[in-house]
């Protein structure tokens, strides 16, 4: 799957801009204590019911994705581990850890931002939500809102690339 938008995306109605818009304010709560900005909102019948954003680096706990703390939270509202026709709303393409937790939670669809060039699989590296060798597919939906959600990762690396870059520069001790 290329960058280009899915053609799906042209039918997206103002609530799905919503949920997504939703999914990058998490992601904008991930970069403001220095995570990787990836959001996610999870909606059931039109109601956001999880909401989570990235916490590996704070929780040193490589599982706390943001689908995954959505998922999570989903599960505890709705007090059951299935979320048939719920939708998932993610600012990047899910990794393999992710869309397997949407498989197994039984999602409906996902509707992704930013296509993952380096672990993405739902449609760039592969398709695992889409796979009929398991018990359930999950019906993707990328490229939305793709710019916005491209922006805030390339602005995070920009910027962590530069504090980098500072933080290595020694100061000169003069004698």
């Amino acid at each position: 799957m290329s960058e280009e938008k899915d053609t799906k995306f042209n039918t997206l109605d103002v609530d799905q801009v919503a949920f997504m818009e939703a999914a990058i304010e998490e992601a904008k709560k991930a970069a403001a204590i220095g995570e990787v900005p990836i959001g996610a909102v999870v909606v059931y019948q039109g109601e956001i019911i999880g909401r989570g954003h990235n916490l590996r680096e704070t929780s040193q706990d490589a599982t706390t994705h943001a689908e995954i703390l959505a998922i999570r939270e989903a599960n505890r509202n709705r007090a059951s581990w299935r979320l048939a026709d719920a939708d998932l709303y993610v600012t990047l393409e899910p990794c393999p850890m992710c869309s397997g937790a949407m498989i197994q939670s039984r999602i409906k669809h996902v509707y992704f931002g930013a296509y993952d060039q380096k672990g993405g699989t739902a449609g760039t590296l592969m398709n695992l939500l889409d796979d009929s060798r398991f018990n359930h597919q999950v019906e993707v939906i990328g490229g939305v809102m793709h710019e916005e959600c491209k922006s805030l990762l390339q602005d995070f690396f920009i910027e962590l690339r530069k504090k980098r870059k500072n933080s290595s520069r020694k100061p000169k001790v003069e004698n």
